[in-house]
This record gives structure tokens, C-alpha cells and sequence, in this order.
């Protein structure tokens, strides 16, 4: 295809999760997933809330930050696990009545500590062991410990237990953790006990080979109907990203079309618009949360951000992003934000506008998907950031490979 086509027919259902497909250019793709919080449209990026918070935020300011405001945040089964603990999450009512959150939550599995965590951790193919960087007692991650921990918490997607390696490493070790992530699926969708209130996601593992990618997503396609979606996992490690988009185009080549499709680990503007052109449809990623901390905002402006720390904002009376709806952009100058941030003050405003940012982009996404103009909309998205025809190699091969030329 290469025009904005209606795609009524692509539709799935299960107990906690319904998708349609609304609306492609080629592979993108304008769909809404409701979940038992809650609509989602898509494509979607979602915040990290780590610890059952965003730092620095409460949920009413996370849900103020404008009419795009999230409709998913993250969480990590892990660290909720060692603070509170699943048992004070599930007597509090859930993670939702904790935080005082009324819309979805998805909860990656611990899988990724893995790799973030590796100096503290064991590996069998039994679980995972952890040594707590809080307090230094000893915890068994396995699939079944995952899951349970998962259905305590209550997040409405919950991420299935993967054998995660750095998307750097290469040799039999990839096959090891590709082949385990599949017997672990098994254990996890034996063990998941809440089915009909909670999703759980598979993760396609297999480094950057594509063989390996091929083969665990012709394993998981097995076991298609008790898997409501679908996650791209293994990436965003510092891999080059000529590798990067690659496996991301293969994999959503050969995942199911009516089942969602979620990218993890991804949160740069540009590599969003990319992997919505590949056909993608879920992000995630810290990185507008923690580069607000830095003093850093996102914009649509030459190289994406701006560096409020720096002088040459000092006397700047505008907002960030005049294009921005936020209450940031409406009410605070660039001065006044540079004042703030160079007091290591102002995180909580930067972090407001800049999940602002990222949504506002998804819904520019979503309604160019929708009208048919998305080739336009990224041309003009690329010559924004990149005024002087530097955008990077990968990310034109990349969307020379789905039809757009940049």
C-alpha cells in the first residue's frame, strides 16, 4: 500500500484487550487498543514510572498535562516487588488505587534487570537470582514468580519473563536467551491467573540475527491465540542503528496484523516517527523524563532539544515550543526556565512539558496516518530537526524502505 486506506478488518479480541486498525499509510498504522482502564490510541508512547511514579509527579499531574496525556505508564515488576512489595501493592488495592491512578498501567517483567543489573544477577534456566541493590538479600525471578508478582500488582498489560542479553552481544549465547524466552512464555502463560482482567505480552527475542528473530516469532505465532500482543525486545542497547531498524521492519513484518505491536526501550522523537513507519505501535523509554532532570526539553527545533541550562536562554522571553499546547510553553518563558534549571530547579516543569512533547507528537502521527498526508508530515518532521540535510543514514535507509524519501 502506499496511501492512507481504511483497514476495518484487522481487528482482535480477548478477555482484556480489543484492537482495530483504523487507518495505514503502508505499514503505519491508526489503531486504538482498550484495555480495562481505558481506550489507547496508537500509535503511543508511554512513560516510565519505574517505581509506581514518575519522578517528581503526581498521577494528577501526569494526567493535567494536556487532552494527549498518557493513557499508559509503566511500571517495573522488579523494584515494585522489593519497594513496597507486590503483597502491600495487592492490599492497597492494586497499583492503580496506589497511585491513584485512573488509566492503564503496564509492567515490564524484570527481565531487562538482566542486563541493567547483571553484576547482581545469576542465570539458570529456572529464573534469574538477584542480589537487591536496596538491601542485599536474594530474590529468584523465574517465570512463575514474575507472573504471580504481575497478577498481585494489577497492571493491565503485563510483560512475559524473556532471557534478555545487550543487543551488542553476539555467538551462542543469543540462541541460549531466544530458545529460553520461548520455554519461559510457556511457564508464564501457565502461570498467569488473571486472564480475563490482565494481558499478557509475549517478547520476541534474537539479538540482531535475523534467523533468530524469524524463529521465535514462527514459535510465539504457536501459541497466537492466548497472546493479546505482541513486544519487540532486545534492542536500544547501543546496537548501531542500521541494525536497529531492521529488526524492527522484520519483525513487524512477520507478526500478526491484527494483534498490537510494541517496540521497547525506544523514546528519541526521531526513532518514534521511524518505527511508526515501520509499523510499530507501543513505545517506551525514560529518556523525555530523565533529560528534563538534566534541563533539557524536547522541541521541534533544530537537532530536537533545548538546553535550558544554557546562557544564551537567559534573556529568551518565548516559550519553549510555540507549537507545544502545554501549561509549560502557555505560562513560563525560556528565561524563567533557565533560571529554574540552572538552580537544579525547574525538573518538575521540564518533565511536564516534556511527556507533553511526546504526546502531542503521537497525535500529529495519528492524524497524519489518518489523512493521509504521514509522508509529508515526516519529510517536514526531518527537515525541522535536521534544517541543513543531515539526518542520519539510518533513518533515511529506514524510511526509504517503507516509501518515504527524506
Amino acid at each position: 500500500m502506499s496511501e492512507s486506506l481504511p483497514v476495518t478488518e484487522i481487528s482482535s479480541d480477548s478477555p482484556a484487550l480489543s484492537f482495530r486498525v483504523l487507518k495505514t499509510w503502508n505499514k503505519a498504522r491508526r489503531s486504538i487498543i482498550q484495555l480495562p482502564h481505558g481506550r489507547c490510541d496508537t500509535p503511543m508512547f508511554m512513560p516510565v514510572g519505574t517505581q509506581g511514579t514518575i519522578k517528581g509527579l503526581t498521577s494528577e499531574q501526569i494526567e493535567s498535562v494536556g487532552p494527549d496525556g498518557p493513557s499508559i505508564i509503566l511500571g517495573n515488576t522488579y523494584f515494585l516487588s522489593l519497594r513496597p512489595g507486590a503483597d502491600k501493592v495487592a492490599a492497597l488495592g492494586g497499583v492503580h488505587e496506589m497511585m491513584n491512578w485512573r488509566r492503564n498501567i503496564l509492567t515490564d517483567s524484570g527481565g531487562f534487570q538482566m542486563v541493567s543489573l547483571l553484576d547482581l544477577a545469576e542465570f539458570s534456566e529456572e529464573g534469574v537470582r538477584f542480589t537487591s541493590p536496596v538491601d542485599g538479600t536474594s530474590m529468584l525471578l523465574s517465570p512463575e514468580k514474575s507472573i504471580g508478582l504481575q497478577n498481585q500488582i494489577g497492571s493491565d498489560i503485563m510483560m512475559a519473563l524473556d532471557d534478555v542479553v545487550s543487543s551488542t552481544t553476539t555467538g551462542p549465547r543469543v540462541e541460549e536467551a531466544m530458545e529460553r524466552t520461548v520455554r519461559w512464555l510457556d511457564r508464564c502463560l501457565a502461570a498467569h491467573s488473571r486472564p480475563s482482567e490482565q494481558n499478557l505480552f509475549a517478547i520476541v527475542q534474537g539479538g540482531l540475527d535475523a534467523d533468530l528473530r524469524r524463529r521465535c516469532v514462527a514459535e510465539f505465532l504457536k501459541r497466537d491465540a492466548q497472546i493479546p500482543g505482541y513486544a519487540i525486545g532486545g534492542l536500544s542497547g547501543g546496537e548501531d542503528k542500521n541494525h536497529f531498524w531492521r529488526v524492527v521492519h522484520l519483525c513487524t513484518d512477520l507478526l500478526p496484523p491484527n494483534k498490537p505491536r510494541y517496540v521497547m526501550g525506544v523514546g528519541y522523537p526521531l526513532d518514534l516517527v521511524v518505527c511508526v513507519a515501520l509499523g510499530a505501535d507501543m513505545f517506551d523509554c525514560v529518556y523525555p523524563c530523565r533529560t528534563a532532570r538534566f534541563g533539557t526539553a524536547l522541541a521541534d527545533v533544530p537537532g530536537g532539544v533545548v538546553p535550558l541550562r544554557s546562557d544564551r536562554y537567559a534573556r529568551v522571553e518565548g516559550p519553549i515550543d510555540p507549537g507545544c499546547p502545554c501549561r509549560v510553553c502557555t505560562e513560563y518563558s525560556c528565561a524563567r526556565l533557565h533560571q529554574l534549571a540552572c538552580r537544579e530547579g525547574g525538573a518538575e516543569l521540564l518533565t511536564i512539558h516534556n511527556i507533553a512533547y511526546q504526546m502531542h507528537l503521537m497525535r500529529r502521527v495519528r492524524d497524519a496516518i489518518t489523512d493521509g498526508s504521514f509522508p509529508s508530515f515526516v519529510q517536514r518532521f526531518v527537515a525541522t530537526l535536521y534544517p541543513e540535510g543531515t539526518c542520519p543514514g539510518w533513518a533515511r535507509d529506514a524510511l526509504a524502505a517503507v516509501g518515504i524519501d527524506v
